[in-house]
């Protein structure tokens, strides 16, 4: 490659890991809009004209009668005045003017390198592929917060893991293509533990699905020891519901136990990863991200153990979800590192 590609590529490549951080902070301000439970006080969706918050005390007073005709001001915050209100207000709506932020960081700089001629026609389809995920990640946002404006003011934890998921696969989507830019393949064979990193990474996926399952559920307030659950390794109640399928997504204490058994195995694997590859036998940048695979997984663990243990408090629940995505980041790091030598 020529020193001019190389330059286009890194450039491209630097704007693709500005949007990774900026659906970082999105992910770890909307943890923190969960749990501060303002997630439900922006009642209405206004795609174009919702970048301006209230600007008045009557438009405030306005926006405050919509939400008290909400089920979760009626069950919940009936407590509340207009000055409680615009206390949760200020997260949800930080939180959609962010998403609308990456937005416009992604598209202005596209067109301005498909302008330069440095995104190519055949490359068009890839990057607006990323564009069209994020603004249907806005849509299932809106979905989901729906779901919590009807009877029962709590959002669906089916709809929050799949909002969670689509953050997570949009910024998967574009880190592996600025990964692919910055270190372009010297080769056309993988390492012989790729698929071993690879099959890690989808365990590591898997346990962030369960972990939404438990924020979803609020299932990290209950049974909070380690490691045993109470007073049980196995607590009663597992199977309770019928089918037995909706205790995987619907018992909290089923979820729990699940996230809990998918944790372990998942950090007993990464030390077991770690102690077993060969390091002399790879890549410079590989061998930092087998390290920095364990001290990450260890740093999660005793970030979830804490988390549990003192009934999720705030900052420890949001850096939990925040290293958890940082433990996603360093395990597709790794695998692109080993895919092509």
């Amino acid at each position: 490659m020529d020193t001019n590609s190389a330059e286009k590529n890194r450039r491209i490549a630097q704007w693709l890991l500005l949007c990774c951080a900026l659906v970082f902070v999105m992910v770890v301000l909307g943890g923190v809009t969960r749990l501060t439970g303002s997630g439900l006080s922006m009642v209405d969706w206004r795609p174009i004209t919702g970048f301006l918050p209230p600007m008045t005390d009557e438009a405030w007073q306005k926006t405050f009668e919509m939400y008290q005709a909400t089920p979760e001001f009626q069950k919940v915050n009936s407590q509340m005045d207009v000055h409680d209100f615009k206390g949760i207000f200020w997260l949800e709506f930080l939180h959609r003017l962010l998403g609308r932020t990456i937005g416009i960081v992604f598209l202005v700089p596209f067109l301005f390198f498909v302008w330069q001629g440095h995104i190519r026609r055949n490359e068009w389809l890839k990057y607006g592929t990323m564009f069209v995920l994020g603004g249907m990640q806005g849509v299932l946002g809106w979905y989901m917060v729906k779901s919590g404006l009807v009877d029962d003011p709590h959002v669906s934890q089916y709809r929050l893991t799949a909002h969670l998921i689509a953050a997570f696969m949009i910024y998967a989507y574009m880190f592996w293509v600025a990964l692919s830019l910055l270190f372009p393949p010297s080769g056309d064979k993988a390492h012989p533990w790729y698929g071993k990193i690879l099959a890690l990474t989808s365990l590591i996926t898997l346990t962030v699905v369960s972990g939404g399952f438990v924020a979803g559920l609020k299932a990290g307030k209950v049974y909070n020891t380690f490691p045993m659950m109470g007073e049980y390794w196995v607590p009663p109640g597992l199977m309770a519901l019928e089918p037995w399928w909706k205790n995987l997504f619907d018992n909290i204490a089923t979820v729990q136990f699940d996230h809990r058994l998918l944790a372990i195995t998942t950090f007993t694997l990464i030390v077991i990863f770690w102690l077993r590859i060969p390091k002399g036998d790879l890549p410079e940048r590989a061998r930092k991200g087998v390290n920095a695979l364990l001290h990450t997984g260890i740093l999660q663990v005793a970030l979830g153990i804490a988390t549990l243990l003192l009934v999720v408090p705030i900052p420890l629940a949001a850096a939990h979800q925040g290293v958890a995505m940082i433990l996603f980041t360093v395990a597709l790091f790794l695998t692109h590192s080993l895919r092509r030598l």
